[in-house]
């Protein structure tokens, strides 16, 4: 038999990097099932397999030569940027306190006060910790290995207390109890740290077969685990996730206004670089929350329905703008919001898909460049037994026109069928400001000229946002159109919208018009006409 390793090096934390993927991997249908706190939504083991997903692509890309210190932080780092839900969320920050703790020679002792560090770390970064929760489970397992000892002995005893007391959480959580399931979150870490044990041993730990019978841990029915988190009170509608840039200062206030806005804020990480979690019921407010304070970035909004089982449908948009973005999540899609020089990946599409947490799935992609990348993530999502329908919209009106006529009561084929036409009858247009001097099939246009593309092409070139905004909206027009629809930009002239409606009102009798704020982060206006 091997000798146990006395300190922890790169190899092993990577091997504990990727156990604890493969472990969340045959664990993640067990604990989405027992889901039932703080929303039964089904996906916390879904969550946390992203998370440690992301964590894991980090380490893959990290230097082969990198030492134990830079290969954790690595770990710690990609479970930051990556991370998902509450528990993804909670999971990362006990990775950074892990890591800032774990640097040079990680024996035995160090690793015990790597934990501790680790739930400490979480705890405050959680507004309002509950009991019978990840946190709790987090704590046992720094105090089980408090005295020290070797690498494997510390490891061993992190990992009993950690069972142990996530057995024992159905007695501090009503809710748990009620549905007669531990909680989720803290058997995605059990999973996580009966991984790191098994990276230093060779050896899986052992579990107990079955539950205590005081403590059972059964897949929740789910017409229970409805009624135990109704038990607990109507939650936010929505959760808002954001990876943000901002100072410590601006992140304090941050808190303080998220707090006031919802429940369940996590706010992680550190350096100039957070996680935003929160479940609120306005998602517009949380996300100018995180303009006020820094730059938020990889936005996304999901409608919170206490469901441990899938959805039949839901429909995922790419939106550009936090505005417009909450205009559609309020319509019931799953949002992902595009950054201005930033397209999505294929990977944060699919992410978006498992978020939407449905068996069938409308993609929405309303970008020409990001067809490509939608196949990919609908090609991936079929993968995992999920029926995906793309929709190739090319702009964010079109977008709007199809989530307009979606009726989820529809046999799919029909659904989508409907949606395609929309999309389709919708002609778009869009205006930007030119970076440079460039030759177009307009003409020449210089910096800072204003560009109105239609269908993609550059069909007239001004000085002024309103004035080749007529223009651009006269030529639309002259093909017909019964309805035209509007959306500008936190930065655009206060009248704009204004007189693009009474232009519309007085010179085409038969057409209507409608308005949309698409918020920061979008172009300066996208025109539709149908």
């Amino acid at each position: 038999m091997p000798r146990a390793p006395q300190t922890l090096d790169a190899e092993t934390v990577r091997s504990w990097c990727a156990g604890a993927l493969a472990a969340l991997g045959r664990e993640r249908a067990e604990i989405d099932a027992i889901n039932v706190y703080p929303v039964a939504d089904g996906d916390t083991g879904t969550n946390l397999y992203l998370t440690v997903e992301s964590a894991a692509r980090a380490v893959n890309e990290a230097a082969e030569d990198a030492d134990v210190a830079e290969i954790i932080r690595t770990m710690a780092h990609g479970a930051l940027i990556g991370a998902r839900g509450n528990s993804g969320t909670i999971l990362s920050q006990l990775l950074r306190g892990m890591a800032a703790v774990l640097a040079g020679e990680a024996d035995g002792d160090r690793l015990a006060r790597a934990l501790a560090s680790a739930a400490d770390a979480a705890r405050r970064a959680v507004a309002h910790p509950v009991e019978g929760t990840l946190l709790t489970v987090a704590d046992a397992a720094a105090a089980a290995c408090a005295a020290g000892g070797d690498l494997v002995s510390v490891a061993r005893s992190a990992y009993d207390g950690a069972l142990a007391a996530l057995a024992a959480t159905p007695g501090q959580l009503d809710v748990l109890r009620k549905a007669g399931v531990v909680d989720a979150g803290g058997a995605g870490l059990v999973a996580v740290l009966g991984a790191l044990l098994e990276a230093l041993t060779g050896e899986a730990p052992a579990r107990p077969a079955e539950p205590a019978p005081h403590h059972p841990v059964l897949a929740v029915d789910p017409v229970l685990a409805a009624d135990c988190a109704a038990g607990a009170g109507e939650g936010p509608a929505y959760e808002v996730i954001y990876l943000l840039e901002a100072g410590d200062q601006a992140v304090d206030r941050l808190r303080d206004r998220l707090d006031a806005l919802g429940e369940s804020l996590v706010v992680v990480g550190g350096d100039g670089l957070w996680n935003v979690h929160v479940h609120v019921d306005d998602a517009g407010a949380a996300v100018e929350a995180g303009i006020e304070a820094g730059r938020p970035y990889r936005i996304g909004v999901t409608h919170l329905e206490t469901r441990p089982e899938p959805a039949e449908r839901a429909v995922v948009a790419v939106l550009p703008g936090e505005g417009l973005a909450g205009l559609c999540a309020e319509a019931g899609a799953t949002t992902l919001v595009a950054r201005p020089g930033e397209t999505p990946t294929a990977a944060e599409l699919t992410e978006a898909i498992r978020r939407a947490h449905a068996r069938e799935i409308v993609l929405l992609p309303n970008d020409t460049d990001l067809r490509e990348i939608a196949a990919q993530a609908a090609e991936h999502a079929r993968r995992e037994g999920i029926r995906v329908a793309l929709i190739p919209t090319r702009a964010a009106v079109q977008g709007i026109a199809a989530l307009a006529v979606h009726e989820p009561g529809r046999r799919f084929d029909e659904d989508v069928v409907a949606m395609t036409a929309a999309a389709g009858a919708t002609r778009y247009a869009e205006l930007g400001v030119a970076e440079r001097q460039s030759f177009t099939s307009a003409g020449v246009c210089q910096a800072g000229d204003v560009l109105g593309l239609i269908e993609g092409d550059v069909a007239v070139i001004g000085r002024d946002l309103t004035t080749t905004a007529v223009t651009v909206l006269d030529r639309m027009l002259s093909a017909g159109g019964e309805l035209v629809t509007v959306v500008v930009a936190a930065d655009t002239p206060d009248d704009l919208a204004d007189t693009l409606e009474q232009h519309v009102r007085a010179t085409y009798l038969a057409v209507d018009t409608t308005v949309y704020q698409a918020g920061a982060g979008a172009p300066p206006l996208l025109i539709g006409v149908e």
